[in-house]
């Protein structure tokens, strides 16, 4: 009988400290998107100095060519920006594959302005005293489909072949976590730190809400990031090997997120923790 009133005891402070848990948990959450609404304004949103920044490299004559990537051509015509974002990645026939905006951007510099990217890929990712032209780039161009609906293209027998691997990217475990994508977010519920954990295995709000705010300004690091930089860090996290930038793995990722996100409106630069 004693034995029986304490596990009850024991069974009936774990509840309550459970229960406070979470309440604590949301109330962190309310409190990071009262934040968040009170800079997403444009002039209170960092993101959009990488923005600016991205306009003027746009146009920027660079190169053995010299000239501007206003000759790129990302989906709806050469120098046509709005609304291309929201339909990438898809298929280039010029380049014969997938890309996502990143890689496309890439393929521009090399052939239309005959730059060496060696440069560009090394500051991928920004950091302190080292800008980033493919963060501005990309935040410039993906505001240009803000408001917009994800709707990328899967009619192409690639573009099909990039989802179905994606998928399959996705629920692969490895690492020395033994980790996947899935891990993560194939559940309801889950969280990191105070951080809510979106399932993104099947089609829905959580994906398009995640997916329709990526480049994003990241309060944390006082930086814009890119879904590339974020795929990055999620295998890095999970302790994998770290992924080549701009690999075909991280666009048929990208391809499986955005199928899951199909409809999601798009809000970018967005800020999150």
């Amino acid at each position: 009988m004693k034995r029986t009133i304490i596990w009850s005891a024991i069974a009936v402070a774990v509840l309550f400290v459970s229960n406070v848990t979470v309440r604590a948990q949301d109330a962190a959450e309310k409190e990071i998107e009262r934040y968040r609404e009170m800079i997403s304004d444009p002039m209170s949103n960092p993101g959009f100095l990488a923005v600016d920044r991205g306009e003027a490299l746009w146009s920027e004559k660079r190169g053995t060519k010299n000239v501007s990537l206003e000759g790129c051509d990302l989906g709806l015509g050469a120098g046509k920006l709005e609304g291309a974002f929201a339909k990438l990645p898809r298929y280039f026939a010029d380049a014969d594959k997938v890309m996502d905006l990143e890689q496309r951007l890439l393929w521009c510099m090399q052939n239309v302005q005959g730059l060496d990217t060696k440069d560009v890929v090394a500051r991928r990712f920004s950091g302190p005293g080292k800008p980033s032209d493919m963060q501005d780039l990309v935040a410039f161009i993906a505001n240009k489909s803000s408001g917009m609906k994800i709707d990328i293209p899967l009619s192409h027998p690639k573009e099909q072949e990039m989802a179905a691997v994606g998928e399959a990217l996705f629920y692969t475990r490895g690492g020395v976590n033994d980790f996947s994508c899935a891990t993560c977010h194939a559940e309801e519920g889950k969280r990191i730190r105070l951080q809510g954990l979106p399932n993104l295995s099947k089609p829905g709000k959580p994906a398009q809400e995640t997916m329709g705010g990526w480049p994003t300004y990241r309060v944390s690091q006082s930086a814009v990031r890119t879904m590339q930089h974020r795929l990055w860090d999620c295998y890095r996290q999970q302790r994998w090997p770290v992924p080549e930038y701009g690999s075909d793995a991280l666009t048929a990722l990208t391809v499986f997120l955005q199928k899951q996100a199909a409809g999601g409106e798009i809000n970018v630069p967005s800020i999150k923790r």
